[in-house]
């Protein structure tokens, strides 16, 4: 796939790597960076071909993602501002309901529509001079790509609503202490570290990590037995799986298992 305002990169087996490319615009999501996420997320829940993780980034050090290219939406009438919309919101749920496990490595500012993209990935690593912010009730809007829901799923409803409705930014180290923030490295570590962890992701059974994300994302918002069922049925699909008899024969050969997805 070639995109315009997205690098696709390859640098480990079954590891993608995807950089937003608007450095000049600090990687803002513009109406063609928008349908470009869109697009390609969209098309691993149809076809995840050989990937096993994925690794969103920004280029440069000064943003991973400063949310909307607000330049764009100057004098944007209401009709097209909801088509553009209708656009984010798929993106949103392209990135949640992918069923790939995605690492944001946040390398600068994560702001509005930015700070909803990496809550949209499964986990996040972030630069130590990272901020982040949902800054839309300055701009007389809310969080509409899904940072309601994924912020107070993060760090709880009371402190989602302090950094919602103040729209103050708050520092990596912050978004690490409420749980946001996974692991806070230096700027010249950060990609390479979220590689590392997506490698030790890839090298794991695909199905058994798919089928673990699902059961993880999908049971925190039922009832404890509910989820205990869902568990279940994610489990069984496992059994029947070349991986799981190659994992156990591994094990017991004392090697390292060569896991196909299959």
């Amino acid at each position: 796939m070639s995109f315009g305002t997205l690098i696709i990169d390859r640098p480990r087996e079954h590891v993608m790597l995807v950089t937003l490319n608007r450095p000049a615009a600090a990687n803002a999501l513009n109406t063609q960076c928008g349908t470009e996420i869109m697009t390609l997320f969209e098309g691993f829940s149809l076809d995840g071909a050989d990937t096993r993780c994925i690794v969103i980034t920004g280029a440069g050090d000064r943003a991973f993602c400063a949310g909307a290219d607000l330049k764009e939406r100057k004098g944007m009438t209401d009709e097209a501002w909801f088509r553009q919309h209708l656009i984010y919101e798929r993106m949103a749920r392209a990135l949640l309901s992918c069923p790939i496990p995605i690492v944001a490595a946040v390398n600068g500012a994560a702001y509005g529509g930015g700070c909803e993209l990496a809550l949209a990935c499964d986990f996040i690593y972030a630069a130590e001079h990272a901020r982040f912010a949902l800054t839309e009730v300055t701009l007389g809007i809310m969080p509409g790509a899904g940072g309601t829901q994924t912020m107070a799923r993060a760090v709880g409803e009371r402190r989602a609503k302090e950094i919602i409705l103040t729209g103050k930014p708050f520092t990596a180290v912050e978004a690490q202490q409420w749980g946001m923030v996974s692991k806070v490295l230096p700027a010249s570590q950060l990609v390479d570290g979220a590689l590392a962890t997506a490698d030790i992701i890839a090298r794991n059974a695909p199905i058994s990590v798919r089928q673990a994300k699902q059961a993880i994302g999908r049971g925190v918002n039922m009832s404890l037995w509910d989820g205990l069922a869902l568990e279940t049925e994610a489990y069984y699909r496992t059994v029947p799986t070349e991986d799981r008899r190659e994992g156990i024969l591994a094990f017991n050969e004392k090697r390292a298992a060569t896991f196909k997805g299959k």
